[in-house]
C-alpha cells in the first residue's frame, strides 16, 4: 500500500463526515469562482479601452442630457483630436424583454473615436450616406438572425416620434461590425443621430454623452479640466474623465463589487477553515493509537507529518477542484445568457490560479497543526491512550 492509498483510506474511513466537508469546500470554491468572475467584469480589467479616450457627461448624472452645441466647443479645445457624441436610445426588438444596446451616434466621428470597430468600406460608405442605416454588431446579428439589407423595426422605451407618437423607428441594416478583442461585446447597434433627432418628440438638439480622443494620453487631465471649466456655471455643467474611469463609475452604481466579493468569500473561507481545521484535529485524536502503532512499526516522524498533511490537502482539492470546475461552466453559461449586457464574463486564468493557491493554503493551514502534533506524538503515550 503506497502513501496515497493510505491517505485516501484514512480520509474516507468516515464517509459521511468526509462527504460533508468536501461538499462545504465545493460550495466555497463555487462561490469564489462565480463572484471572482463577476468582480473581474465590473472592475473593467477585462476590456482594453484606449488610454487617449475621454467621456464628457452631465455633471449631475450621466442620464441628464447635454446641448449638442457643446460638441463644437469641445472640438476647439487644444489637444482634442476627434470628437463624437451619442444618445442612449433604450431600444428593444419586437418585445420589451428583447433589450438592445442601441445608440444614436454621428457615424463618421463615431468611427474616428472608436477605431476598434471594424467594418468594410462598402458598409462605411452606406452608413455615412443613409440616414436610416443601421450598423449592427456581429453578435447581435447572429442572435436575431439579421442580415445586410433587412428592414428592422426598433422600439424605444424612452422616446417616441413627434409625427405619430409611435415608439418604433424603421431601419435598414447596411453592415455588420466586428472587434479584435474577444472581451468586447458586439451586441450593440448604432444608427444616425440626425435621423433620430429630426423625428423625436422631445429632447431635440440634446445628447447623452460626448466621446473624444486627445493627441496624447498625458494630456487627459489637462483637456478634461479645460472642458469642465468651459461649461462651469452653465445650466448643464460637465464632468469629463477617461473612458476607463467612466466605465468603472458606471459599475459602481451596483455597489462596491470588489468589497462585496471580498467579504463574502472571506467569510466563507474563514468558516471553512475553522470547520475543517477542527475536524482534522478531531480525526487525528481518534487515530492516536493507530499513529502510535505506525511509529512502532518504523514509520518516521516526517512520513507521519506528510501523511496527515496530505490528507488535509486531498480533502481541500477534492472539494475545490469540482467547485471551481462547476463555477467555470456556470460562468460560461451566465456569460452567454447575459452577453447583451455584461461584456467578457469568463473564468480568467488569474481566478483559476488564485483558486489553486487557496486550495493549497486551505489544505496546509487546516492540516499543519494536527500533522505537527501527530509527528511529535510519543509512542508510549499514544499506545496507552484508550
Amino acid at each position: 500500500m503506497n502513501d496515497f492509498t493510505l491517505i485516501r483510506k484514512n480520509l474516507t474511513r468516515r464517509r459521511l463526515r468526509a462527504g460533508l466537508l468536501i461538499f462545504s469546500i465545493f460550495i466555497a470554491f463555487l462561490i469564489f469562482g462565480m463572484l471572482g468572475a463577476v468582480r473581474h467584469v465590473f472592475s473593467g480589467e477585462n476590456i482594453k479601452i484606449a488610454d487617449d479616450r475621454l467621456v464628457t457627461v452631465n455633471k449631475i448624472n450621466f442620464t441628464q442630457s447635454l446641448p449638442v452645441a457643446y460638441v463644437e466647443r469641445i472640438r476647439a479645445v487644444p489637444g482634442v483630436r476627434a470628437v463624437s457624441y451619442a444618445n442612449w436610445f433604450g431600444g428593444y426588438y419586437q418585445d420589451p424583454k428583447n433589450q438592445l444596446f442601441t445608440f444614436a451616434v454621428e457615424p463618421e466621428s463615431w468611427l474616428a473615436t472608436h477605431p476598434e470597430l471594424q467594418i468594410d468600406d462598402a458598409a462605411r460608405k452606406d452608413w455615412l450616406g443613409r440616414r436610416d442605416g443601421l450598423l449592427v454588431g456581429e453578435a447581435a446579428a447572429l442572435k436575431w438572425g439579421w442580415k445586410i439589407g433587412d428592414r428592422v423595426p426598433l422600439s424605444s422605451n424612452i422616446y417616441s416620434q413627434k409625427s405619430n407618437g409611435s415608439h418604433s423607428w424603421d431601419f435598414t441594416i447596411i453592415g455588420l461590425y466586428t472587434v479584435a478583442d474577444p472581451n468586447v461585446s458586439t451586441n450593440a447597434v448604432l444608427f444616425n443621430h440626425a435621423y433620430f433627432d429630426e423625428s423625436v418628440s422631445f429632447g431635440r438638439d440634446t445628447i447623452g454623452l460626448v466621446v473624444l480622443t486627445v493627441d496624447n494620453p498625458a494630456m487627459n487631465e489637462q483637456v478634461g479640466r479645460a472642458i469642465d471649466a468651459m461649461f462651469a456655471n452653465s445650466p448643464a455643467e460637465t464632468a469629463t474623465d477617461t473612458a476607463k474611469a467612466f466605465n468603472k463609475a458606471f459599475a459602481a452604481q451596483f455597489g462596491d463589487i470588489a468589497m462585496i466579493v471580498t467579504l463574502v468569500v472571506g467569510a466563507a473561507f474563514i468558516t471553512i477553515l475553522m470547520i475543517v481545521g477542527n475536524t482534522m484535529v478531531m480525526a487525528i485524536r481518534e487515530r492516536t493509537r493507530e499513529i502510535g502503532v505506525m511509529k512502532s512499526l518504523g514509520f518516521p516522524a516526517r512520513r507521519i507529518l506528510l501523511l496527515v498533511l496530505g490528507e488535509s490537502l486531498l480533502l481541500s482539492f477534492a472539494g475545490g477542484i469540482p467547485g471551481i470546475a462547476v463555477a467555470t461552466v456556470s460562468v460560461g453559461l451566465l456569460g452567454h445568457a447575459l452577453g447583451d449586457f455584461v461584456q467578457g464574463l469568463t473564468m480568467t486564468p488569474g481566478i483559476l490560479a488564485t483558486a489553486l493557491a487557496l486550495m493549497t493554503g486551505l489544505g496546509f493551514c487546516t492540516g499543519i497543526l494536527p500533522a505537527w502534533k501527530a509527528m511529535r506524538l510519543d509512542i508510549v503515550t499514544a499506545l496507552g491512550r484508550s
